[in-house]
């Protein structure tokens, strides 16, 4: 994951390792890593500090951010689209810092596979993968950590997904932050899991290995054509001002519709499913037995359908 404060990423698309410029690395490791920091923890992660902080980027002021922080982080803002000031160039754009930090792809920038077998990524992030959910995972947290009775938070529900597949996709401040469907389907069922509101950060998660358990969490019960049923899970964030369902789920889902987003701030999303129905794509689990994240961008493969009968 790191060493360090050292956040080492594995990029498919250069082939090599990179090192992560983190945004507001200096509060995270403050908020959790300081004896002061972790005494203000509950406050950090309240749910009334996130939404102030999250509702001040929605402010005009919170626009002239946009500029500096694309320069800083070198972000390739030419494969988005404008903001709503259609008139200004790209970078002053965004009428505010939410508005920069929801931005769409331009037409054609991300493309889903069209193999039905292959699972699309949901989101354009770093991930983690494993096979099976077991009490012996390591990575990115405990084992204990990542049960699927624990992440859905209702034991009926979290029966389908005992010893499935499970793939973890952390979004960070840079990156495009609108969430997508990996398969065609229907939801069968969605609900709001309370909880805090800590850092996703792997710099959080050496501290606290409760965190993906512990904070809200929106949970989507999909049932998919060729990946079988999937637990879509929405992991809240400190700062993060909310989380936006853009779909309406009463009705099907096609491969690659957009889902929803998330409002400022880093956040996660976290996919389970049914033992023997698919398997993460192999450089991710190669590299999560590493310690080490997967950048994907959306729409690039990220698991396979497993035939039936060869699970």
């Amino acid at each position: 994951m790191s060493q360090g404060f050292e956040i080492q990423v594995f990029s498919r698309y250069e082939n090599k390792i990179v090192i992560e410029k983190v945004y507001g690395d200096g509060a995270v490791k403050f908020a959790y890593g300081n004896p002061i920091g972790r005494l203000l923890a509950p406050l950090i992660a309240s749910k009334m500090f996130s939404r102030f902080y999250g509702k001040s980027q929605d402010s005009v002021k919170s626009g002239q951010k946009v500029a500096p922080f694309i320069q800083n982080f070198e972000i390739p803002i030419e494969q988005y689209q404008k903001g709503s000031l259609q008139d200004n160039p790209i970078e002053t754009s965004y009428r505010s810092f939410n508005e920069f930090f929801i931005r769409k792809f331009k037409e054609g920038q991300r493309t889903f596979t069209t193999n039905p077998q292959e699972m699309g990524a949901f989101a354009e992030a770093r991930y983690f993968a494993h096979a099976n959910m077991t009490d012996d995972l390591t990575v990115p947290v405990k084992g204990s950590m990542l049960r699927a009775i624990d992440l859905i938070g209702d034991a009926e529900l979290a029966q389908d997904f005992i010893g499935g597949p499970l793939m973890i996709a952390r979004l960070c401040p840079v990156d495009y932050h609108r969430y997508h469907y990996p398969d065609d389907g229907k939801t069968l069922k969605s609900f709001t899991v309370p909880g805090d509101l800590h850092s996703v950060n792997p710099l959080a998660l050496k501290y606290r290995q409760d965190i993906f358990i512990k904070n809200e969490r929106r949970v989507s019960i999909l049932d998919t054509e060729h990946f079988g049923k999937l637990a879509y899970i929405e992991v809240g964030a400190t700062c993060v001002g909310k989380i936006v369902q853009t779909f309406d789920e009463s009705k099907p889902f096609k491969k690659g519709d957009e889902k929803g987003y998330f409002l400022f701030g880093g956040s996660t999303v976290v996919l389970c499913g049914e033992k023997g129905k698919w398997s993460p794509s192999q450089d991710i689990l190669d590299n999560t037995k590493q310690g080490i994240e997967t950048y994907i961008q959306l729409g690039d493969v990220v698991a396979e359908a497993i035939a039936q009968g060869k699970a």
